[in-house]
């Protein structure tokens, strides 16, 4: 079947691969030392809206899981829906806990792929800050395995800061496996934290 793949012009999907997310806490020092660039404590999961009983479920085991750590800013999951459908678990915590974030974002993840949702996972995100008002956020591609930046200009309404995106793909290219193919850098506008 490799073979008739290749010659059709297939290729087989990236299995994803959850524990690049641990990567963040390492790349959040590059970004500090050569971006000015700090955590702001706020992590989030996007993924389609799925509705019934069985995801709610799913929800509160979730919520459980992360209620066991009681040293958090706020719940342990915060469901959101954005304007553009899309349902969001947002997570916050101390800037200074960015592992305990990221460890988060991986627990909502695997439980919601565990339970059978994982075609519905979209991107998981950090969100960081300069402290004059920029709020870039560094996305994970749940389908591709792969990390981008995406920077909302301040006080823009939906319109990017390419220049610092391009930017903090070169000072990370060696932290994270960045999505090379730019027409994936989707934005997430009015993702939670931005």
């Amino acid at each position: 079947m490799r073979l008739l793949d290749v010659l059709l012009g297939r290729s087989r999907p990236v299995v994803p691969d959850l524990d690049r997310l641990f990567a963040l806490p390492s790349a959040a020092v590059t970004l500090e030392t050569a971006a000015g660039l700090a955590p702001t404590g706020c992590g989030a999961v996007c993924f389609a809206t799925v509705e019934g009983a069985a995801f709610a479920r799913i929800r509160e085991e979730v919520r459980a899981l992360l209620d066991a750590d009681s040293d958090r800013a706020g719940p342990p999951v915060e469901p959101r829906r954005d304007a553009y459908g899309y349902s969001w678990l947002v997570s916050r915590r101390s800037p200074g806990q960015l592992p305990q974030l990221v460890a988060d974002l991986h627990a909502v993840n695997s439980s919601l792929e565990a339970a059978g949702f994982g075609p519905q996972l979209l991107c998981s995100l950090v969100s960081f800050t300069d402290g004059g008002g920029r709020r870039p956020a560094l996305v994970y591609l749940y389908k591709r395995g792969t990390f981008y930046p995406f920077a909302p200009l301040p006080g823009a309404a939906e319109r990017r800061d390419t220049a610092l995106e391009l930017q903090l793909r070169s000072v990370l290219g060696g932290d994270l496996p960045i999505e090379p193919d730019l027409d994936r850098w989707f934005p997430v506008w009015g993702a939670p934290g931005l």
